[in-house]
């Protein structure tokens, strides 16, 4: 079987620092292995020995971070058309997430998203939000999605509350 691994590239040298906040956020995360660049000349554009890459866990998910360099223009840019999911088993784990990335300078958006402070969007969502808007009964789906829409972090007991009217 393939592995897949999902790929993030980093401006400004930020692939160790994102690796290392992202694994002190998830349970069962680490750093696995840094690959340095090596001596690639004197026109070389990254620097011998600087980071190139960081191979990490989440939650026992591989994850590469890739040092793209300086100034490698926008097509390294992160944007909300991907983001990374987590799925919450209860309220507690949303508010516990929610405020690890808030804390550490991440931009809350709507509906479950947040973008963290490297540019990463992230949807932090309970168990619940997903179960309630995929419900056979499309009426308690519709009142669970159109209580998501008004939320910026996602509230399991707002949820309930909507879906019970």
């Amino acid at each position: 079987m393939p592995q897949i691994n999902t790929f993030l590239s980093f401006r400004d040298n930020q692939a160790e620092q994102a690796a290392r906040f992202y694994t002190s956020v998830f349970p069962n995360s680490g750093i696995t292995r840094i690959t340095r660049y090596p001596d690639l000349g004197p026109q070389a554009p990254f620097q011998a020995g600087a980071v190139m890459t960081v191979e990490f866990t989440l939650d026992g998910r591989p994850f590469t971070a890739l040092n793209a360099g300086d100034g490698c223009g926008p097509q390294f840019a992160f944007t909300q058309g991907i983001s990374i999911s987590v799925l919450c088993e209860s309220q507690q784990q949303v508010d516990e997430y929610w405020s690890k990335f808030v804390a550490a300078g991440g931009t809350p958006l709507a509906c479950g998203w947040i973008t963290d402070h490297f540019g990463v969007s992230w949807q932090i969502d309970p168990e619940l939000l997903i179960d309630l808007i995929a419900d056979p009964d499309p009426v308690k789906a519709g009142k669970a999605m159109r209580a998501m829409m008004t939320m910026v972090k996602i509230d399991s007991e707002q949820l309930k509350r909507a879906v019970a009217m």
